[in-house]
C-alpha cells in the first residue's frame, strides 16, 4: 500500500492505494494539518465613520506591521483628522497582511485600512452552524483516534456535544487535544466567547486572572449618564447688530483683498496731543489720538482719490466720491458698529474729536441712527485700545479700503546722529481692493498718512 498526499483548498488528503484502488482518509494529526472546519480566508479592515462629518484623516503611527498576529480590540494605528487623533482598533483575531496605508498618508472614510488573514466562522448562534461544528469536532476526534491507532473516548464524546459555545475553530481544536469540555470553561471574550487564554487558565497552564473579561452590558458598572449634549446648547438667531455684521461680513469676504503694513514713529504727535489735550477738555473735548488719524487720512485722500471711492460691479466702473465720510469701528455691548465721520475734509481736527465722542456716546447707549452709518467712504479702525499690533482689516463693501492702526508701544530707535533714542511707534495695516487699487496706490497714500503723522505741523497746512 502506498500513500500520497495532495492539498486541496486548505484541506490536505491522504489517499492510499490498496490493490490498484485509492481510498481516501481524513486520518491525519491534528497538530500537522487544518481541517475542515477551519478555513483561512482575507478580509479588508475598512476605516469606519468616526463621526463630527470627518471624511478623512491621516495615518501618524502604526502600531502593528504586515505578518503581525493580532486580537479583538488590540490598537492598530493612530489617525489625525482636523480635530481630534483618534486610536483605531481591530475588529477581528488574525494576521495583519497588508497595510494600504503609510505613515502621513491620507485615508478615506469607507476605503480599507489594512488586511486581516482571518479564520473562517461559521455562526455559532444557529443550530445548523451548532450541529456543523459538532461535525467538524468529531471529524477531529476520529482524525485522533485513527492517527493514534485508538477509539473515539467518553471524554471526547462529551466535547464533541459541547453545544453552542461561542469560540473559534482554533480554541475548539485546543479544547479537542487536551478533553477539555468547553461548557466547563469561564469565558472572558465578548458576548461570552470562549478565548484561547480561558482554555490555557482552565488547564492551569497560565495563571488564573491572566486573561481580562471583556466587559458586557452585565458586567460593566454603572456610569453616571452623562447631560444630553443639546441640552447644554442655546441656539441665539441673528438679529439686530450682529445680523448686520453677518451680512457685511459675507459680502466683504467676496472682495479680493490686498494687504500692506507699516510703522510709524509719532514721537512728536505724543508732544502736541499732550500739549492740546487739556485746552480741548476745556472747550468740553476729549482729544484722543483718533482724530488726527482721521484728518492725517483725509489729507492724504486729497492725494490719492481713488481710495475714496466704491466700486459698482454691475456696470464695472469706479465712482469717486469728493466728500470724506470716514467710518470709524466700534466696539459696542450690541456688538461692532462702523458709523462715520462726516465731511472730514472740511473739519479741523477738534471738530473731529467732538463728533468722534458724540459716536462713541450715542453707541454706548445703542441710540446710533441710521443716518450716522450711511454714505460711508473710508474705514479706521484702531485695534491698539485692545492691544493688537498687526492685522487683516475685512473692507466695508463698497468702500475700497481700510486702514487698521496697532497700539502705541515704546521701542528703541536710533536718532539721525545715531544715538538710540525712545521712541513711541504703531503699525498700520491696510487692506484694498485689489480689483481697482495697485500696490504702489496703497503704498503711497499710506507714506502720505504717515508723513503727517511723524511731522504734525504739516496739520497747519491744511484748509481746516
Amino acid at each position: 500500500m502506498a500513500g500520497l498526499i495532495q492539498r486541496h483548498g486548505s484541506v490536505l488528503v491522504r489517499r492510499f492505494l490498496t490493490n490498484g484502488k485509492r481510498i481516501n482518509k481524513r486520518a491525519v494529526a491534528v497538530t500537522q494539518f487544518h481541517t475542515s472546519a477551519q478555513l483561512d480566508k482575507i478580509v479588508s479592515f475598512k476605516l469606519a465613520d468616526i463621526g463630527e462629518g470627518i471624511r478623512e484623516v491621516t495615518v501618524k503611527e502604526w502600531f502593528v506591521k504586515e505578518g503581525d498576529v493580532v486580537e479583538q480590540f488590540d490598537n492598530l494605528c493612530e489617525v489625525q483628522s482636523d480635530k481630534a487623533s483618534v486610536t483605531i482598533t481591530s475588529r477581528y483575531d488574525g494576521k495583519i497582511v497588508k497595510l494600504h496605508k503609510v505613515i502621513d498618508e491620507i485615508a478615506l472614510v469607507g476605503k480599507p485600512l489594512l488586511d486581516f488573514e482571518v479564520e473562517d466562522e461559521a455562526d455559532e448562534d444557529s443550530s445548523s452552524s451548532s450541529s456543523g461544528e459538532s461535525s467538524s469536532d468529531e471529524e477531529v476526534v476520529k482524525a485522533q483516534a485513527v492517527a493514534t491507532g485508538g477509539t473515539t473516548t467518553a471524554a471526547a464524546t462529551a466535547v464533541i456535544t459541547s453545544g453552542k459555545v461561542l469560540a473559534t475553530p482554533a480554541v475548539r481544536r485546543i479544547a479537542i487535544e487536551n478533553k477539555v469540555d468547553l461548557r466547563e470553561v469561564k469565558a472572558s471574550g465578548k458576548h461570552g466567547r470562549v478565548l484561547k487564554g480561558d482554555v490555557l487558565e482552565f488547564l492551569n497552564i497560565i495563571p488564573q486572572g491572566t486573561v481580562k473579561p471583556h466587559p458586557t452590558l452585565a458586567q460593566a458598572k454603572p456610569v453616571a449618564t452623562a447631560p444630553c449634549s443639546k441640552s447644554l446648547e442655546t441656539v441665539v438667531p441673528l438679529k439686530g447688530v450682529a445680523k448686520a455684521m453677518y451680512k457685511s461680513m459675507s459680502e466683504s469676504l467676496k472682495i479680493p483683498h490686498f494687504a500692506y503694513s507699516d510703522e510709524i514713529d509719532i514721537s512728536k504727535l505724543v508732544q502736541v496731543r499732550e500739549a492740546l489735550k487739556a485746552e480741548a477738555l476745556a472747550r468740553g473735548v476729549k482729544l484722543t489720538y483718533m482724530p488726527f488719524f482721521v484728518k492725517a487720512a483725509s489729507n492724504a485722500l486729497k492725494e490719492h482719490p481713488i481710495i475714496n471711492s466704491s466700486f459698482d460691479e454691475p456696470i464695472e466702473s469706479i465712482i469717486y466720491k469728493s466728500y470724506h465720510n470716514i467710518s470709524i469701528a466700534m466696539h459696542t455691548s450690541q456688538g461692532l458698529v462702523v458709523p462715520n465721520v462726516k465731511n472730514v475734509e472740511s473739519k479741523s481736527i477738534l471738530q473731529i474729536a467732538a463728533d468722534l465722542n458724540a459716536l462713541q456716546q450715542r453707541g454706548a447707549k445703542g441710540s446710533l441712527t441710521p443716518d450716522d452709518f450711511t454714505n460711508g467712504t473710508f474705514s479706521l479702525s484702531n485695534i491698539g485700545i485692545i492691544g493688537g499690533t498687526y492685522t487683516h482689516p475685512c473692507i466695508m463693501a463698497p468702500q475700497v479700503a481700510i486702514g487698521a492702526i496697532g497700539q502705541t508701544k515704546v521701542l528703541p530707535r536710533f536718532d539721525a546722529a545715531g544715538n538710540v533714542i525712545p521712541a513711541h511707534i504703531i503699525n498700520v495695516s491696510w487692506s484694498a481692493d485689489h480689483r481697482v487699487i495697485d500696490g504702489v496706490t496703497m503704498a503711497s497714500f499710506s507714506n502720505a498718512w504717515k508723513r503727517q503723522l511723524e511731522n504734525p505741523n504739516l496739520f497747519l497746512l491744511s484748509a481746516q
